[in-house]
């Protein structure tokens, strides 16, 4: 599964509305779990300033949560593709890091907190995400 900005923050801060929906799937899924540096750097952003909430998203990194990709060339190269080709939905850097690493990975299952975005956007411009929670 892919892990999206919305869920990670509301897994790390237990005052979001979505935190006990997000923890709870988030403790059913098996398999692997990836996110991209965007969506890490988003995340600590979305946390604010404090030097505890920023080190909450690092650690989650750091202790298995999920696993970061690397933005290489190529996929840096499609994220800008698919920023002007969703220029209307719209669609943010972090989010088109994601649909680039489901292009590269074969990986469509998201957790999101973006039903909205993410029910518009397409793997290779065909394929639907299946949406979590």
């Amino acid at each position: 599964m892919l892990l999206d900005t919305g869920v990670f923050v509301a897994l790390l801060d237990r005052s979001e509305k979505a935190h006990g929906r997000c923890v709870e799937v988030f403790r059913s899924i098996a398999g692997n779990i990836f996110a991209t540096e965007a969506v890490l750097t988003e995340t600590v952003c979305l946390l604010g300033p404090s030097a505890r909430a920023q080190r909450a998203a690092i650690e989650f990194i750091l202790e298995g949560g999920a696993t970061l990709v690397p933005q290489s060339v190529a996929s840096l190269a499609r994220a800008a593709d698919l920023i002007a080709r969703y220029r209307n939905v719209p669609m943010d850097f972090a989010d088109a890091t994601l649909v680039a690493l489901a292009e590269e990975t074969g990986v469509h299952e998201i957790l999101t907190l973006d039903v909205r975005g993410f029910s518009i956007l397409r793997i290779h411009g065909k394929k639907p995400f299946a949406i979590r929670p």
